[in-house]
């Protein structure tokens, strides 16, 4: 049975922190504010973030150096017989393609999923590709299962404002169209590669209602229905953590019985939504 080491990104949700609990490894993404560089989680905390944010700081993303990557294959490799490389999104970086151009010198020691994920939704595919190491499935296994259930999942997300979405170019003509109404929480979807509109509120409570009936709709069309059980429902929000905690509780309000996992959303992502998003998600189980 190999020994497989899975590695993610910080777009997974996963800090440094929980990434030791859990034993796994956790790229930071790397950013670049007013011409400083950092690295999410490492020489920048999600407060310290937002105040540079706020203060219309000019906010650079960019995928992790290819020397980062190597150097960190590299080492897991020397007691690990695989590795599982769960990076973002392809259809929202470049960097898992970047990724799989290195893994080519690794004669398939290196698998690099593509699976369409973000966030907690990323966060489920690293937790999936745990369960199935210990169920004895070496890393290629573990790759083509993740992407054959990669588009069983989805986030909606309600945005406080559109300004980080322009700025950061990441609008689709229908979500622009939305922006030039006044007065409106727009919600967003992301299906794979896309964000796109879903719907339009007039508040945010009213947005909260539409997001919860989107999840309970892919439970049951989806999904199979509450009582099969086999998904997972989970938030993510942006700076403001008392809110964040309201919209937790009435997600599992809504879905009584069912535990709800929360993350903010990582700084790479956050810096195009902006403070005060809040998203649910529903993501089929894979393996746990």
């Amino acid at each position: 049975m190999p020994n497989v080491a899975v590695i993610t990104d910080s777009n997974s949700g996963i800090n440094q922190a929980e990434a030791a609990r859990l034993g796994i490894h956790v790229v930071p993404m790397p950013f670049t504010i007013n011409g400083t560089d950092y690295l999410e989680d490492i020489n920048l905390t999600q407060e310290e973030f937002y105040e540079k944010l706020s203060d219309g700081a000019d906010v650079k993303t960019t995928m992790p150096a290819p020397g980062t990557l190597l150097d960190l294959w590299n080492e897991v490799l020397k007691t690990y017989d695989e590795i599982v490389y769960i990076p973002m999104s392809s259809g929202l970086s470049g960097s898992m393609q970047a990724a799989r151009v290195l893994a080519e010198d690794f004669d398939g020691r290196v698998e690099v999923v593509d699976n369409q994920r973000i966030s907690v939704t990323q966060r489920m595919s690293v937790l999936d590709a745990m369960a199935l190491a210990e169920k004895g499935k070496n890393a290629k296994d573990i790759r083509e299962q993740l992407e054959i259930h990669g588009l069983h999942s989805s986030i909606y997300i309600m945005v406080d404002t559109l300004h980080y979405l322009k700025k950061g170019g990441r609008l689709t003509p229908a979500v622009a169209a939305i922006g030039t109404l006044l007065h409106i929480k727009p919600v967003l979807q992301i299906q794979g590669e896309r964000l796109d509109a879903f719907a339009r509120a007039r508040t945010v409570t009213q947005a909260k209602k539409i997001i919860l009936a989107a999840i309970a709709d892919d439970i049951e069309t989806r999904f199979g229905g509450m009582e099969k059980g086999n998904f997972e429902i989970a938030a993510a929000y942006t700076y403001d953590t008392a809110g964040a905690a309201e919209w937790k509780k009435e997600i599992e309000a809504h879905f009584p019985g069912h535990h709800v996992h929360m993350d903010p959303l990582s700084l790479s992502v956050a810096c195009h939504i902006g403070p005060g998003a809040i998203a649910a998600t529903v993501t089929e189980q894979l393996a746990r």
